[in-house]
């Protein structure tokens, strides 16, 4: 049996599955903590299915702690940010887009050194290793603990990177390091926005994955504790303490996976509509599809993978306004629905309100609404209504109607079935969807490099690595057996040299450690 955990900034959400069969879900507030509202959850999904602590086999967590502290420039570490590519690139210096409040948050200090390689992997000049030694030195007496470490045209060339941080241990040891070319692809600037932001998680990442770890314990669950990242695959605990934002958009990734998942549907919109917001996004062969555009992530502009998501000011505590017209949202209450609707003895007209009106759900004292007119109930659905079509119709390629699936906390909200839809789907436990998602998430791997089909051949270095990729998913805990390839992705680069290929390579398998 696992447990599958979604830590919101509002709930936390658990469910207890066996196989494919949900045995219970349940919600909590999150606690400041963490700690305390993930124990709630998880025990009372315990206390509900009756199964033991030690029944349990493993525990996915999806969590937007990371997401939520870069956007709120909450908890970010000082990172020392270190470039390898003088004479290149002097003219657009590290930061350069960053808002300026960003900056500050993380007390950046920047050392360019002269070094790297052109586009082809061939040296233009030597890194210089007594510059290196030098800023890490000066980096150690600065009491600064994370470094983000980038080198041109590192996805080529990672031996520089690397042999860099090698020289930065010999001398400040304790100093966390991050390596751009484990994140991004050639997009220098890009590339290097990623490093940074995970490098200034860093230190939240090893106090949020010790809360996990702390909660499980206090439950006497000795299981196996993993993370979802973006792309909706699973990573150990340990792995995401040296990469939290690779779990910056694991959120919305995990409730359309548990769309997918509790729909039997593989290709379909998915509107998941929480209490503040509205995500909207496409479901490809059971997996989001992904962005094709740079990834914005709190203003800064980064290069990673990352599903296609589009979020709207609208949920089921968006507040409900008629002065200068009636308008829905994005002002919400938040967590504070319980205490600010009008149906709960708030003052706070709010779509959930609207929603219980129109006798779409029960909830609250519906009596409290007898005042409010029809034809603000009717207006108020319609704007809500409006909302959810706008969002589809920006996220669809093309005119044709598809299913979607309904899913989130807010789905009351939504009645009728929107334009561009052919059927709306509202599966069982939709408002546990993102739990879901974690829960049955799959452990991934992806392989993404430049190779020449001139040496070996393109069948050849294809299967070389797949080889490499499925291995990685069996050494993550993928049951050899399951482990798949979803996605080869070829792209010619024409301007590096004849027959060179930007290729990637997608493995995902089942997880092999449940009981």
């Amino acid at each position: 049996m696992r447990v599958g955990v979604d830590v919101g900034g509002t709930n936390t959400d658990a469910v207890l599955m066996q196989g494919r069969a949900v045995l219970a879900a349940a919600k909590a507030p999150t606690s400041a903590d963490v700690v305390s509202g993930m124990i709630s959850a998880i025990r009372k999904a315990l206390d509900d299915s009756g199964v033991a602590a030690e029944k349990i086999g493993s525990v996915m967590v999806g969590t937007t702690q990371f997401i939520n502290a870069f956007v709120e420039r909450k908890h970010l570490s000082d990172v020392a940010i270190m470039r390898i590519a003088l004479p290149m690139t002097a003219g657009i210096p590290p930061l350069v887009d960053w808002p300026d409040d960003l900056r500050q948050a993380i007390d950046s200090h920047i050392y360019m050194i002269r070094g790297g390689c052109y586009y082809t992997g061939q040296d233009y000049l030597p890194a210089d290793e007594q510059a290196i030694v030098a800023a890490a030195k000066d980096i150690a007496r600065k009491g600064i603990g994370a470094i983000a470490l980038t080198s041109i045209f590192s996805p080529i060339r990672p031996d520089i990177e690397e042999r860099a941080a090698a020289l930065i241990r010999s001398v400040a040891p304790d100093v966390s390091i991050t390596l751009s070319h484990q994140l991004g692809g050639l997009s220098l600037i890009e590339r290097e926005n990623a490093c940074i932001i995970n490098a200034s998680l860093l230190s939240l990442a090893r106090t949020v994955m010790a809360s996990f770890r702390q909660s499980l314990q206090a439950l006497n669950i000795k299981a196996e504790l993993y993370v979802t990242q973006n792309d909706g695959t699973l990573m150990r605990a340990d792995y995401a303490e040296q990469y939290p934002v690779m779990t910056c958009s694991a959120g919305p990734t995990n409730s359309m996976r548990g769309a997918g998942f509790l729909s039997d549907l593989e290709e379909a919109i998915v509107i998941d509509i929480g209490g503040t917001s509205t995500d909207v996004g496409f479901l490809k062969h059971g997996f989001p599809r992904e962005s094709t555009d740079a990834s914005d992530v709190g203003g800064v502009r980064t290069n990673f993978n990352m599903p296609d998501v589009l979020s709207v000011g609208l949920g089921g505590g968006s507040i409900i306004t008629t002065a200068d017209g009636l308008s829905v949202g994005p002002q919400s209450v938040g967590n504070q629905l319980l205490q600010e609707a009008r149906i709960f003895g708030g003052q706070t007209l709010t779509a959930t309100d609207i929603a219980v009106a129109l006798g779409q759900c029960e909830l609250g004292d519906k009596a409290l609404l007898n005042d409010l007119p029809q034809q603000v109930r009717d207006a108020a659905m319609d704007v809500i209504c409006r909302k959810v079509e706008t969002a589809i119709d920006r996220i669809k390629t093309n005119a044709r109607a598809v299913p979607a699936i309904l899913v989130g906390g807010g789905h009351i909200l939504l009645h009728r079935t929107p334009r561009g839809v052919a059927q709306v789907h509202r599966p069982e436990h939709a408002t546990v969807a993102n739990a879901i998602g974690a829960a049955m998430a799959q452990v991934g791997a992806r392989i993404k490099r430049i190779v020449d089909y001139s040496e070996s051949g393109r069948e050849t270095v294809i299967d070389q690595v797949s080889r490499q990729a499925r291995a990685m998913v069996v050494k993550a805990g993928g049951i050899p057996a399951t482990v798949t390839i979803v996605e080869i992705e070829e792209m010619p680069m024409t301007h590096i040299q004849n027959n060179a290929v930007s290729l990637k390579v997608r493995a995902v398998g089942d997880l092999a450690m449940e009981l």
